[in-house]
């Protein structure tokens, strides 16, 4: 079993990167392998429409010069998906978005291939906005058929400057309680 992360941050190892882990250490403390990929400083476009995927469906992008192909690869082989965002005017990332785009044009050409994988959304924001990104990385989750996990409030940590999120104890504690539920689901799907 295993969980993959994807930080749409700027900056890696920012806030988005330590809810993120927060949620990982909960999910590898039950057993499940997990890893956490930046996508910080790895330019990626966003779809250009080509419908190549749609023409081939051989499960991949017909961009082929940055990580998305791998990250498709990587969502595949998964048995739980974390899409982590800042709040960027009130959105997701740029590179976020272009991951949401491209991976979920290549899932719906191929049969929704992340179909009833486990994901969630996880935000970091300074101060407002952050309903609608967590609204965004859920909507990546429901159009491809997965099963989205809960948690004791909505996946949003506070904080600007690198690490303040940590400040958020209800944050956080938002955070531990994903991760253990999110491993919870994942064996239950398992077993």
């Amino acid at each position: 079993m295993k969980v993959v992360a994807f930080n749409g941050s700027a900056r890696k190892g920012g806030n988005t990167a330590v809810l993120l882990k927060q949620v990982l250490e909960e999910i590898a403390a039950e057993g499940i392998e997990t890893e956490l990929i930046e996508l910080a400083g790895k330019p990626m476009p966003g779809c250009i429409a080509c419908f190549k995927c749609f023409e081939r469906k051989n499960r991949l992008c017909a961009v082929e010069h940055d990580i998305i192909n791998e990250a498709i690869a990587k969502m595949a082989a998964a048995d739980g998906i974390l899409l982590g965002s800042p709040t960027y005017f009130a959105d997701v990332s740029a590179s976020m978005k272009a991951l949401i785009e491209r991976c979920g044009m290549v899932s719906r050409a191929n049969g929704d291939m992340f179909k009833r994988k486990v994901g969630a959304g996880v935000v970091a924001v300074r101060r407002a906005g952050a309903s609608h990104v967590f609204n965004s990385l859920n909507n990546f989750f429901t159009i491809g058929q997965m099963i989205i996990v809960g948690s004791s409030y909505w996946n949003i940590g506070i904080g600007r400057e690198p690490g303040e999120v940590l400040q958020d104890s209800e944050g956080m504690k938002t955070m531990q309680d994903l991760g253990r539920n999110m491993a919870w689901l994942i064996k239950k799907i398992n077993a």
